[in-house]
């Protein structure tokens, strides 16, 4: 059976200069999309997308509906920034893609690809774990936006290095004052400084396409596809795009005219869509340190405050993403993933409410600490699995369905499979080890039995108070383990820490 593949990327920057990182318009992620389907299906999906297009040929420029037509006020606020002039925009479009469309992204951070060139002679070792060093450079640059390291980067390299190590030691000066939340901040940056003597700075860097391409390469792999072809789009004299599929291993690549290819035309779209998401997560979380001041930064209430149309376009993507694309390499990305998990974690949090009213009633104030509390644990367990440097396969036998949690016990991939807690009338009093959320945002709690750690699933109305005791972990103050006491009085769930 042979599948049609198409590619397209936005936040495209051919050369990464000092101009382009202090543009208004640079995003720090360079995302690529490439969207695909069995050839049987193509004139199937090609019809609906015709469709689509021709309902809004007014967005058109020069002939083609190109995810230009996509405003970033619209997304402000996610999707709740759309009203009823805007939405249905967005409801065409998602309404497109079914079970029969394979989707796969990937996100590559340019500042990180800068690290990687600065310290491409250092590797993991014993004793220095370069990846977590390189992750955490990127990061502080990131968050901090250092003027004279920046600046260095571009203008003059040979200055990065001095550069780099003074910023890092005023870094960790005044961090002390905020020792509970920068303390292993101050001690990754302490290892940087030591193992900073060798690096060197290239003279230029030029924007590679490689990651999108080994990544799409391992989704093959994982589906069994060997029968395909993959079209990309026009990409000037020097075919970069190209040559770095062909180069990654992509044997059966082309490129194509968008205005030829409404596959192309499609991957823009995506590709335009979860960038404008992932740019407002970023803006509403990213800190800023101008004043030295450091606060906890919350997505707003508005974010949560959604009508029932602007809830199903969240659970429409969710499905797109996580159920139609059911594969481990659906996304692929460096060490630095920050606004992709903060993405897919909010996709994974709205998912959880049925009703537009639901954040209302569940505590819409709260959401916002609810959500960040699920995207720190997932960036936990991001740099844990940094630390792991065991290589990650794709996983082919059928009976590996499942993993071990941080506590030894089995949590399966398909959580209807994870037995429910017995909680009966009266007084239930466990041995807990550990409390967690699933990735649907489940509650789960890992308990002693017999001295074995045996992962439970808890009834939803414990998810409110699984976020609050993981969100004190993720700050530090871990309750567990401990003994608990769950009971179900008149239809309503209580825990209690002894």
């Amino acid at each position: 059976m042979k599948y049609n593949f198409y590619y397209d990327e936005t936040e495209h920057s051919h050369i990464i200069n000092y101009q382009t990182i202090t543009a208004d318009n640079f995003y720090d992620n360079f995302i690529t999309v490439i969207v695909g389907w069995r050839e049987t299906d193509e004139k199937y999906i090609f019809e609906k997308y015709k469709g689509f297009e021709e309902k809004y040929f007014r967005r058109m420029k020069d002939g083609e509906l190109k995810s230009q037509t996509m405003k970033k006020k619209d997304f402000k606020s996610g999707f709740s920034s759309l009203n009823k002039n805007t939405i249905g925009f967005y409801e065409d479009f998602l309404s497109i893609f079914d079970e029969k469309i394979i989707i796969y992204f990937s996100v590559s951070n340019k500042i990180e690809y800068v690290i990687h060139q600065i310290f491409r002679n250092y590797n993991n070792s014993f004793f220095a774990d370069i990846d977590l060093m390189k992750y955490s450079i990127t990061k502080a640059i990131l968050v901090y936006r250092p003027q004279k390291v920046i600046e260095a980067i571009y203008k003059s390299p040979n200055d990065f290095i001095n550069e780099l190590k003074v910023f890092l030691e005023d870094r960790i000066e005044k961090n002390k004052n905020y020792i509970p939340l920068k303390g292993r901040e101050n001690e990754m940056f302490k290892q940087i400084l030591l193992l900073l003597g060798e690096a060197e700075a290239p003279e230029r860097f030029d924007w590679n396409y490689y990651p999108a391409f080994d990544g799409f390469k391992k989704l093959l792999v994982e589906m069994g596809i060997t029968d395909y072809s993959l079209t990309t789009d026009m990409d000037g004299d020097e075919h970069k795009t190209l040559n770095a599929a062909r180069d990654t291993g992509i044997e059966y690549v082309c490129e194509g005219d968008s205005k030829d290819y409404f596959g192309i035309r499609m991957a823009d779209m995506f590709a335009g869509l979860i960038s404008k998401l992932m740019q407002s997560l970023n803006e509403q979380l990213i800190g800023n340190y101008k004043n030295e001041k450091i606060d906890k930064k919350l997505l707003g209430i508005e974010w949560f405050s959604l009508n029932q149309r602007q809830l199903e376009l969240y659970k429409r993507l969710h499905d797109i993403i996580f159920i139609y694309n059911d594969y481990w390499y659906r996304t692929y990305a460096g060490l630095y993933t920050d606004d992709l998990i903060a993405f897919l974690s909010l996709l994974s949090f709205m998912d959880r409410f049925s009703k537009g009213k639901d954040t209302e009633e569940f505590k819409i104030e709260m959401q916002p600490e609810y959500y960040n509390t699920y995207v720190c644990e997932q960036l936990k367990k991001h740099y844990e699995d940094m630390g792991n440097k065991l290589p990650i396969e794709f996983v082919t036998n059928d009976y590996e369905d499942y993993f071990l949690n941080q506590r030894g016990a089995k949590v399966y991939k398909d959580i209807n499979r994870q037995k429910m807690l017995p909680i009966k009338a009266g007084k239930n009093i466990y041995e807990v080890l550990s409390v967690g959320l699933s990735k649907e945002l489940l509650p789960l709690v890992t308990i002693s039995e017999n001295g074995e750690p045996i992962c439970y699933r808890l009834p939803e109305a414990y998810s409110d108070w699984a976020m609050t005791v993981v969100g004190f972990a993720n700050r530090g103050e871990n309750f567990f383990p401990e003994t608990v006491v769950f009971s179900c009085v008149d239809g309503k769930y209580f825990a209690d820490i002894l």
